[in-house]
């Protein structure tokens, strides 16, 4: 089972994300700094769970889905760290940090601001 995140602001307009099973953990709706100008200054994050093989195909779906510029998704086990950036998909085992710099690299080609780039790992 993976942990994760999703702000649902990230989605692209007319995303319709169906056929794989969420646990919906929890949903949030805060005001945020340090946003880009791209982003909105309130974020709806919903905290989820998804089963293992389940995990590939959301990842695919998202990677699909993502809005640019500056929008990613993360979730995790104890041993894996998946990051989903539009039109890319980063996996790599926990406390990797030379892969973690990696996707962060990535993210800051999409203009997401250096604060943001802190997913769990």
């Amino acid at each position: 089972m993976y942990d994760g995140v999703l702000i649902l602001e990230s989605l692209r307009t007319g995303t319709t994300l169906d056929g794989i099973p969420l646990v919906v953990r929890k949903l949030n709706r805060i005001g945020v700094t340090g946003t880009s100008a791209a982003q909105p200054p309130i974020w709806t994050i919903m905290e989820f769970q998804v089963e293992d093989e389940h995990e590939q195909a959301l990842a695919e779906a998202l990677r699909d889905a993502l809005d640019k510029p500056g929008w990613y998704a993360d979730w995790h086990t104890e041993d894996e760290v998946v990051v989903v950036f539009p039109g890319r998909i980063f996996r790599y085992p926990r406390g990797d940090q030379a892969a973690r710099a990696e996707a962060q690299a990535h993210g800051r080609t999409l203009a997401i601001p250096e604060p943001q780039l802190d997913w769990t790992d």
